[in-house]
């Protein structure tokens, strides 16, 4: 089956997980978009391509990677890219996407996605790995901001500036992680709000939302983007003034472990649409 290219739709979608791929086949109608990470399709056939071409036949995906590991010092992975490369040309995602961190050193890979620090050289590197990366796909890049648990000391560069000047030498999309930029803020004091105001609302191509989880540590609270929790209060109201800049945006509620059933997802989706619609009609 060769599939047409269809652009993500300025409405909330959900992040597919194989728990839920038999709900999103037999209720076509129920969300507007899915994004999926396509690490999990880099196998050839079996039940993943399955669901997922059932899917994609009647709905936009995207495709957000978690494997790229972009800021490492690392030659990029020409197999990974080229993989990549044909999942693309198969399912025509309406966006790529990838984390602004790294996760490998010579060649071996850690399962998780580690902080890069903000500054000049690093802005240079980064830029070098994204321009790399979008020739390399013939696709233009998302960046997403990642949560972070600790700061660099040599970090001389805000983040928003960095992704910011990122977008602008690039060419590449950002896409904003509210519930990131609310972690990062609990976990390091600064303000969410200062941060979402200065993202120029230009380079943003879509949103993300999720839950996260509150531990203590050594009588320190510290906020882990777990993905498996409802999202909460805070995270909604900052969404509400993130796409009071951006306007209608792609948003992605985002649920990957401890799954509830389908039908919460579909809640939380819902509030969203409903939240852009708001601010839809009070900015006509």
């Amino acid at each position: 089956m060769t599939f047409q290219f269809q652009p993500i739709p300025a409405k909330a979608g959900v992040g597919l997980r194989a728990e839920h791929y038999k709900d999103a086949a037999d209720k076509p109608g129920a969300v507007s978009w899915y994004e999926v990470h396509p690490e999990n399709y880099f196998g050839l056939g079996g039940v993943p391509h399955h669901y997922l071409e059932l899917i994609r036949r009647d709905h936009p995906v995207s495709f957000h990677g978690v494997g790229m590991s972009i800021g490492s010092v690392d030659q990029l992975d020409k197999g990974h890219l080229k993989r990549l490369r044909e999942l693309i040309d198969h399912y025509q995602p309406g966006h790529v996407s990838e984390h602004l961190s790294w996760s490998s050193v010579n060649g071996t890979y850690f399962n998780d996605l580690l902080p890069i620090p903000y500054t000049e050289e690093a802005l240079d590197h980064v830029t070098e790995k994204v321009q790399q990366v979008q020739e390399e796909l013939n696709q233009q890049l998302i960046i997403e901001n990642a949560s972070t648990y600790l700061e660099y000391t040599s970090s001389t560069i805000p983040e928003w500036d960095f992704t910011n000047a990122l977008a602008k030498r690039t060419g590449c999309g950002l896409l904003l992680d509210v519930n990131n930029v609310y972690v990062n803020a609990r976990n390091h004091g600064f303000s969410a709000r200062k941060y979402l105001s200065e993202v120029d609302p230009r380079y943003v191509k879509e949103i993300h939302l999720a839950g996260h989880t509150v531990k203590s540590v050594n009588e320190t609270e510290i906020r882990i983007d777990t993905h498996n929790q409802l999202i909460c209060d805070q995270v909604w109201e900052l969404y509400q003034y993130a796409i009071s800049r951006t306007r209608k945006m792609p948003t992605l509620v985002e649920w990957d472990t401890d799954l509830p059933d389908f039908s919460i997802l579909l809640n939380e989706v819902a509030q969203a649409q409903t939240l852009m619609d708001q601010s839809c009609a009070q900015a006509a």
